[in-house]
């Protein structure tokens, strides 16, 4: 359940901020923008309007007139995208309504049109905007009027000798008629900035409640938004453009002029929306699950939502969510839900974050214990081995040569291998080693490591590099370290064959031992292993087969889909 915290304001608090607030308020100027074009602009919509209704009335007898009542039809919608963009100067964001549904064709889009309630509220709109307009003119003008002459009074007494003639009376200003016109002009002017911004609040909330969407579009925009927004998160590949992308998301499915996402300690990690500064908070943050508005000193609103991340995270508090609202567009119970929801995806993505972050430094230690283990059973055996037939060759030298010969024989064999298992080990450990040296390099320098460590012969028919992608090329890799490591664990073997072929669209890899075999269909699936393989050669678009029979050996063959030179497999 969500919980709205944060009552709103009387209006005698939200109005009133002091003689010269108004006067100081960017929101007024924008305000008188807009009603100085709003005079033109609704006298342009009407004549357009009007013109095109009364062509069509006029020439309804003829088939022209269907087309000129289709075109007034037509600019409803048209011009009033104008009124919303127009309406923005006044930092209130209506969005555009959809396309109304429904059978395509000029039939269609008709009976949809005129099926739709927002095409007869923005008509209402044009209807309302020139009268309403012009009487704010008429109202502004008589401002401005006395504040020309209240303000221009001193230049007037500067040339007393110029009387004021009316009728029969003739006037000349003194010193306290000057003074009393000069106050008369500056309470125009205040009179004139009050009068402003209670224009632009009354402008506010006419466009919004007659050019927003309906509530059910608005649920349907929502519903996309946090769809996309579900579908980001679960992508996960860049912890700041998936924030980013839902501070995006949460602006263009809301009536916020800005959403911003900020972190615990108050930093900004994504804004979207009209730039420059954000008003401060004025009251501490809700709890998890609730949303606070407050009404902002110099009008508007703020709404506070937290980002909750779960328990297992360590802690709950993933920063805040918060949107910035012109005055006279206080946000629903509605859209702080789906705010809120916006909310619980980000703390979701810091939490991915978060696992993600533990998962790669778990798979780090996991893996320094696996070099370490590699490291003791080959490398440093070898050179434990190195250390014997060294000093084997010393105690011989002189009495024994043959023997020596053979010590050094033996030492050399043993550094060859070790060299061997060692760029084997950095082929395994380094990610672009198969991109560096190519699958066939990393095959070779895995059979040197075989036969120098464990004795094997190895029969390598390594020819050409093979045409794979590089996910194929680590899946081959990785598929044939496995079956090798198979080779020397169970299958008790002398020589091994290992062979690398293509032919039309297909790469194959085989490895064969003359090992004692197994029965395939005794262990049903196989063994983690083989099932780790055969998921390795799936992912890579290939599959997997592995013949077996007991005192026969075993052959593991890998067939890959080869990239043909044009770019396709």
């Amino acid at each position: 359940m969500i919980r709205v915290m944060g009552a709103p304001a009387p209006p005698a608090r939200r109005l009133h901020r002091g003689a010269l607030g108004d006067l100081l308020d960017p929101a007024t100027y924008r305000a008188a923008l807009y009603v100085l074009l709003s005079l033109p602009v609704g006298g342009a919509v009407a004549g357009l309007l009007t013109a095109a209704v009364v062509g069509g009335l006029l020439t309804l007898p003829v088939v022209v007139g269907a087309g000129f009542l289709l075109a007034a039809l037509w600019l409803v919608s048209a011009l009033g995208d104008v009124q919303r963009v127009l309406i923005g100067l006044l930092g209130v964001r209506v969005a555009r309504p959809a396309a109304p549904a429904g059978p395509g064709g000029l039939l269609g889009w008709l009976g949809a049109t005129l099926a739709n309630p927002v095409t007869y509220r923005t008509l209402l709109f044009h209807v309302i905007q020139l009268p309403l307009s012009l009487v704010c003119w008429v109202v502004l003008c008589t401002l401005l009027a006395i504040q020309v002459l209240g303000l221009g009074a001193p230049l007037w007494a500067m040339n007393s000798a110029v009387p004021v003639v009316w009728g029969e009376w003739t006037l000349r200003p003194g010193a306290l008629s000057v003074a009393g016109l000069m106050l008369a002009g500056a309470g125009a002017l205040l009179v004139s900035a009050g009068v402003l911004s209670v224009m632009g609040r009354m402008w506010t909330r006419l466009g919004v409640a007659l050019l927003a969407p309906d509530g059910d579009e608005a649920a349907r925009r929502e519903v996309v938004a946090l769809r996309r927004a579900a579908g980001r998160v679960a992508l996960g590949d860049d912890l700041n453009a998936t924030l980013a992308d839902l501070t995006e998301q949460a602006w263009q499915a809301s009536t916020a002029m800005a959403v911003a996402l900020d972190a615990p300690d108050g930093s900004r990690r994504a804004v979207s929306g009209v730039p420059g500064a954000w008003p401060a908070a004025q009251e501490p943050g809700p709890a998890p699950g609730e949303a606070s508005v407050h009404a902002l000193p110099g009008g508007g609103w703020l709404a506070t939502l937290p980002v909750t991340l779960p328990a297992s995270a360590g802690t709950l508090d993933g920063g805040t969510l918060r949107a910035w609202y012109p005055a006279g567009g206080r946000p629903s119970a509605d859209e702080l839900a789906f705010l809120l929801s916006i909310a619980d995806h980000a703390g979701t993505a810091l939490h991915a974050a978060q696992l993600i972050e533990r998962a790669g430094a778990r798979a780090g230690e996991q893996e320094r214990a696996r070099l370490a283990r590699e490291l003791h059973d080959s490398v440093a055996q070898a050179l434990y081995g190195i250390t014997l037939g060294a000093k084997t060759a010393r105690a011989t030298l002189e009495r024994d040569p043959a023997k020596t010969r053979q010590s050094l024989d033996y030492t050399i064999r043993l550094a060859e291998g070790g060299v061997s298992e060692m760029k084997a080990l950095l082929f395994s450990l380094r990610p672009d080693a198969l991109e560096e040296g190519g699958l066939i390099a990393a095959l070779t320098q895995h059979a040197h490591a075989l036969e120098a460590r464990h004795g094997l012969t190895v029969h390598a028919d390594l020819r050409a590099e093979p045409d794979l992608d590089p996910d194929a090329q680590a899946a081959a890799y990785r598929v044939m370290q496995e079956a090798l490591h198979n080779v020397v664990k169970h299958a008790r073997a002398h020589t091994v064959w290992l062979g690398v072929a293509q032919e039309g669209r297909w790469v194959t890899l085989s490895v064969r031992d003359d090992g004692r075999g197994f029965d395939p269909q005794a262990q049903g699936r196989g063994t983690l292993g083989q099932r780790s393989m055969r998921e390795r050669a799936a992912g890579a678009g290939g599959y997997l087969q592995v013949t077996s029979e007991p005192g026969q050996g075993s052959v593991v063959t890998l067939t890959l889909p080869r990239v043909l030179p044009g770019g396709g497999a």
